[in-house]
């Protein structure tokens, strides 16, 4: 089903493993605004609702009342003050979740222009394994991948081999 149009090679890989665990009859809802992820997903034939843009770690009330099968969280855990809220407000069964891993050659993301677009957590894979798990869910499936930069210098170099996202597929115990 891949047409060679997603915007960013993470979005291939995040749809791939999304259509390998969850079925486009499921419904979905989606922790944060809609997105050119959220596009691929509805493009992919899945049914996505998205949380409205409220903080996360205040409101989980779109959370809690969401009726839908499956939660996806797509590099939205390492915003959050805390997580571990968040994950145990979800009813869904299923969850699918990826986040930025940390780099130990790079500190962690904080954006140059927008003050809310920072990290407060990047996640070794065995750290968000270890949150997921004393959050009530059981990792069913996982995955990495690199992100490799067109740029020059060591880091960049580093970039095409040490994995920078880790997925999850996970069921609620």
């Amino acid at each position: 089903m891949y047409k060679n149009t997603y915007p960013k090679k993470r979005f291939k890989l995040t749809i791939d493993f999304l259509q390998k665990h969850i079925s486009t009859n499921e419904s979905i809802l989606d922790l944060g605004i809609v997105n050119p992820l959220t596009t691929c997903m509805i493009t992919s034939g899945y049914n996505v609702e998205n949380t409205k843009g409220e903080d996360l770690d205040f409101d989980t009330s779109t959370i809690s009342n969401s009726n839908a099968d499956v939660v996806t969280a797509f590099e939205i855990f390492e915003h959050l003050l805390s997580p571990f809220t968040v994950l145990k407000s979800i009813k869904a069964n299923k969850l699918v979740a990826s986040i930025p891993l940390k780099l130990w050659f790079s500190s962690a993301y904080k954006s140059k222009t927008d003050s809310r677009d920072r990290h407060f957590h990047e996640f070794e894979d065995w750290q968000f394994d270890w949150l997921l798990e004393k959050a009530g869910w059981k990792i069913i499936d996982s995955k990495k991948w690199t992100n490799p930069t067109k740029k020059i210098g060591v880091r960049p170099i580093l970039r095409w081999f040490v994995p920078r996202y880790y997925i999850v597929y996970a069921e609620r115990i």
